[in-house]
């Protein structure tokens, strides 16, 4: 039987890659797309680089010519849409480059599919967004009809490319499906965030820097929990509709780091860190949630991996993959980002 093809962009980042390497184990043939920025690693995809189900160009969504090419030649049924700029701290410090990418580069991806699907009807594009276009949530949970009150240059520009998506289902019926996940941890994701962040410093007996008190929440979902639910939503979505996914799980920071100390000295790591609360960053919004009864009731999707499961896994891979980081330069793990408007 002849193996479904799908393009990832962005598939040399860490939900992308993590996602890629659950496609090639579900039998799809998989094409990734990526224009290889700071936070693209080749590493991360050097279990299945040499597979025959596997292939890498390298070009940014924003070349609309090359991206009708690649259509054209491969004929996938369905895209995932991952390739973004994500990093809040980065967006305080310049928008720009998210503008470029996350709006402009999802206008010109969406030009590509419309030229695409004129003769390929059988096919599905998944956007895939966060729950940071709700903003601050400090009761209850976001629901996928919530209005969107994004904080931050980041989290705007992402709620841009899902109006644009949407409005591009409506006005020229793509078939498209618009997916708005939690914070993701797991493998492979680039020590500028969070979790890989604190795990990367614990390592290298450095202090874990933590935003203002601490008491920031964010719901956290395994990476592979929400892959998983990308490609149930692939096979049982309905075009034109959005998917909340979410763990359930909230914890604010300093409750990371206490579950990191507990596995460190479970662990055995010998590290002197501690933590050290640092000016907190312009527009920190105190707390996100989603309410993920849709994909839950709909798609019949629940998490697989608690927190402390998947911490565990987080950082056991980190210890067994040092060679992750010397593809990365050391200014991009450590430097303080998002200081100043």
């Amino acid at each position: 039987m002849k193996r479904q093809k799908i393009i990832v962009t962005g598939g040399l980042g860490f939900i992308g890659s993590n996602l890629i390497d659950l496609l090639i184990k579900k039998k799809f043939e998989v094409i990734n797309i990526d224009k290889v920025s700071y936070s693209s690693n080749f590493y991360n995809v050097k279990e299945f680089s040499k597979s025959k189900y596997y292939k890498f160009y390298q070009t940014d969504i924003n070349n609309r010519k090359k991206i009708i090419k690649i259509l054209e030649n491969e004929k996938p049924t369905a895209i995932f849409n991952l390739a973004a700029e994500t990093h809040v701290d980065r967006s305080i410090d310049g928008p720009y480059s998210f503008i470029k990418s996350n709006i402009l580069g999802v206008f010109n991806l969406l030009e590509a599919v419309k030229y695409y699907v004129k003769k390929n009807k059988k096919f599905k594009l998944i956007h895939i967004s966060t729950d940071e276009v709700y903003g601050d949530v400090l009761k209850g949970r976001s629901k996928e009809n919530d209005a969107y009150k994004p904080s931050s240059p980041y989290a705007a520009s992402k709620a841009s490319s899902d109006h644009l998506v949407y409005s591009y289902f409506r006005t020229y019926k793509l078939p498209i499906i618009i997916t708005n996940c939690s914070n993701n941890y797991g493998p492979k994701q680039h020590p500028e965030k969070l979790i890989p962040k604190l795990i990367y410093n614990i390592l290298n007996n450095l202090d874990l820097p933590i935003y203002g008190d601490g008491k920031n929440k964010r719901e956290w979902i395994f990476v592979n929990d929400h892959c998983n639910a990308l490609i149930k939503i692939l096979k049982y979505g309905k075009l034109g509709e959005f998917y909340n996914i979410g763990s359930g799980e909230d914890l604010n920071n300093l409750n990371v780091c206490k579950k990191l100390f507990d596995l460190k000295n479970k662990l055995k790591i010998k590290s002197k860190s501690k933590i050290k609360f640092i000016i907190d960053r312009p527009g920190h919004d105190k707390r996100y949630a989603l309410n993920s009864k849709k994909i839950n009731k709909k798609i019949k999707w629940n998490k697989r991996t608690n927190f402390s499961s998947g911490i565990k896994k987080t950082i056991k891979w980190y210890i067994n993959n040092l060679d992750y980081y010397k593809n990365l330069k050391k200014k991009d793990i450590t430097q303080r980002l998002g200081k100043n408007g």
